[in-house]
């Protein structure tokens, strides 16, 4: 074989170019004292200069638009397109031309072609034009490979390809949190608030056009993102909600657990699937952006076996006067309890009633109320605390502590 054998050339050639938006030109502007040597000449200059905006010469802004000069950036969620063109650069005919575009990405590889059927023949300077586009959803490296196949006159097969490498940036940085709160003190179940902070980490502004939270089919959702304004709601961002870059934004939703997946002890056990967040961007000339996060779990708070909550209790008592307050007992366990109520006063806050009190047999998911009184000797902030619950056919005692606050005050003089 000889090793120093010429390289065929082939009849069709290839051009592959990205498809982009154009760009605003600016032009840097050059002035000079009128003093100086070059007088009033380069302000003449900006002036006459077709690219800059009349009466705001100085400010580098333009008002002509620029074809891309390079291949640029590219960020997940946004559509990559390409422009692709088979040509006959010779003067005959070629037939069955078949042109193929795949992008192989580090996990998969994607068929991008429009059509697999071949073309019959290309006639000499003549081509073949094919836009493709594609949604990126892997950030990394991306290989577009361009695969283009022909028989010749002479009824020879030939192929060849060619490859575009690129890569795809991270255009966001999304950050959530969550806190576990109860509605309200008569609430059967938990809301669960998510905050979500994201960051633009490009660097160029972004218009948010939405930012939303898809729930999973256990949860109700509400947006806390926007105020009411003269009775129309506005968003909290402002009406222009611009993200500059490396700038963070927090958004807020409040979910309710729907009332047939909540479980008869009001809350939702376990690791839960919260839903996922739909962001949706546009940048520079209106090119649009979106991103879905993957699943959002959270891990739903414990209570142990037995759950103490507050159904009533009053804001600001007065000193040395019994208030009362409501209880609600849940037996959170997969077994029958006996409990029995035990009250400990403490140097503020006073029970009043029998500590030792049988409460009854509990079964698991069953709830209870206890209406009690209690008396304070100390004015301000007062946390109630002492009660004691006892399974007595496990022997195990649960302790609540800083259940709630109340103020005290002193009682007017009459």
């Amino acid at each position: 074989m000889d090793v120093n054998q010429p390289k065929q050339e082939h009849l069709l050639a290839l051009k592959v170019m990205r498809l982009t938006k154009p760009t605003l030109f600016t032009n840097i502007p050059v002035t000079c004292e009128e003093r100086d040597l070059p007088g009033n000449l380069f302000n003449q200059l900006m002036k006459d200069d077709p690219s800059t905006v009349k009466g705001a010469e100085t400010l580098m802004l333009g008002e002509m638009l620029t074809l891309p000069q390079n291949f640029g950036n590219i960020f997940l969620g946004e559509t990559f397109s390409s422009y692709i063109s088979v040509h006959n650069d010779s003067n005959q005919v070629v037939k069955d031309i078949l042109v193929k575009a795949d992008l192989q990405t580090s996990s998969q590889r994607l068929n991008l072609s429009a059509s697999s059927a071949a073309v019959a023949e290309l006639k000499p300077d003549c081509c073949i034009d094919d836009v493709i586009h594609h949604e990126v959803k892997e950030i990394g490296t991306h290989i577009l490979v361009c695969a283009v196949s022909y028989t010749t006159q002479t009824g020879e097969k030939m192929y060849f390809r060619k490859f575009f490498k690129f890569q795809v940036l991270k255009p966001l940085d999304v950050k959530t949190k969550f806190y576990n709160a109860e509605s309200d003190l008569s609430s059967v179940t938990d809301e669960v608030f998510l905050e979500a902070q994201i960051q633009n980490i490009t660097t160029s502004p972004m218009f948010m056009e939405k930012v939303s939270l898809e729930p999973s089919m256990m949860y109700n959702v509400a947006e806390l993102n926007t105020v009411n304004t003269a009775g129309e709601s506005e968003s909290t961002f402002g009406a222009r909600t611009y993200l500059q870059p490396m700038d963070t934004r927090q958004y807020l939703y409040c979910l309710k657990p729907k009332q047939e997946f909540a479980e008869k002890a009001g809350v939702i056990k376990g690791v839960t699937v919260i839903g996922k967040l739909d962001i949706v961007w546009k940048t520079n000339l209106g090119e649009r952006g979106r991103l879905q996060t993957s699943q959002l779990q959270r891990m739903a708070p414990g209570y142990g076996d037995v759950r103490l909550s507050l159904e009533t209790i009053p804001d600001t008592v007065n000193l040395e006067e019994p208030f009362d307050i409501t209880c609600k007992i849940t037996n959170c366990s997969e077994r029958t309890m006996d409990l029995v109520l035990e009250m400990c006063n403490t140097n503020s806050i006073h029970w009043c009633g029998v500590s030792g009190r049988q409460l009854g047999k509990l079964h698991p998911s069953s709830s209870l109320h206890l209406a009690l009184t209690l008396l304070s000797s100390v004015q301000g902030l007062q946390s109630v605390s002492g009660l004691r619950l006892t399974d007595t056919f496990l022997k195990r005692t649960y302790e609540y502590d800083d259940i709630a606050q109340v103020c005290v005050v002193s009682s007017e003089i009459k």
